[in-house]
């Protein structure tokens, strides 16, 4: 990462119009969805597990940092950081960045897309993307995951945590907390996402589904994967 760059955007870096869309969205609901969502893991022991078991993996496989990728109000980065891995949050919205900052004043949080990562080779330990790559279109994933294969270390892990189901589906949305947006939703099986996954040269440790939560629409899906080593 460019210390001349204190955002997380590549000078090529291109605004494509999903990207665009997603970003111009979040900036109007950050302030909203952080109000809301101060602490999406609260009442949610099973992802809190799975990023402890993430963070066992990751700290057995040396020291570098890790990426919380679509990090929001910023609280999976500082979920990661008490379980003492060295993490930064990138996100697409610079007010869901400001927002994270404040909140969590300690860890560092940059603008960025997780399709194009302003970082060399080689250079994480790990990568989370929890509730992130549902606005992904699914022509993305593999230049996506491709982009994780690259910028992790050998033995580095991914865990991906989005909604799902038992069918591929997707949903638009031009309203959400009484303020107008334009976001695309993708679901996808966690079979459908293991496979891309493993195509971008990544191995999958485990995937499973669990069932909605009482204030859940969809079931959560979990794909765990490790670069080979």
């Amino acid at each position: 990462m460019s210390d001349e760059n204190p955002d997380f955007i590549r000078p090529d870096f291109i605004q494509a119009d999903f990207i665009q869309a997603a970003q111009d969205s979040y900036d109007v609901i950050a302030d909203a969805y952080s109000e809301l969502h101060p602490d999406g893991l609260g009442g949610r022991p099973l992802e809190g597990a799975l990023l402890t078991a993430f963070a066992e993996l990751v700290r057995a496989g040396g020291t570098a940092p890790v990426a919380d990728l679509g990090s929001g109000p910023g609280y999976v980065t500082a979920r990661l950081d008490a379980l003492g891995l060295p993490v930064f949050g990138v996100d697409l919205s610079p007010r869901m960045v400001e927002l994270a900052r404040r909140a969590h004043p300690g860890l560092r949080f940059h603008v960025g897309s997780m399709t194009s990562l302003d970082l060399p080779d080689g250079t994480l330990g790990g990568i989370t993307a929890l509730y992130s790559i549902i606005h992904l279109p699914d022509e993305e994933l593999p230049g996506v995951f491709a982009e994780f294969h690259r910028v992790l270390v050998p033995g580095g892990h991914v865990l991906l945590v989005f909604q799902s189901g038992d069918e591929e589906g997707r949903a638009h949305l031009e309203e959400r907390f009484g303020r107008t947006i334009s976001l695309d939703y993708f679901w996808r099986t966690p079979e459908t996402v293991a496979e891309q996954v493993e195509k971008a040269g990544l191995t999958v440790l485990a995937r499973m589904l669990r069932e909605p939560y009482e204030d859940e629409v969809r079931p959560r899906a979990f794909v765990l994967a490790r670069k080979p080593g």
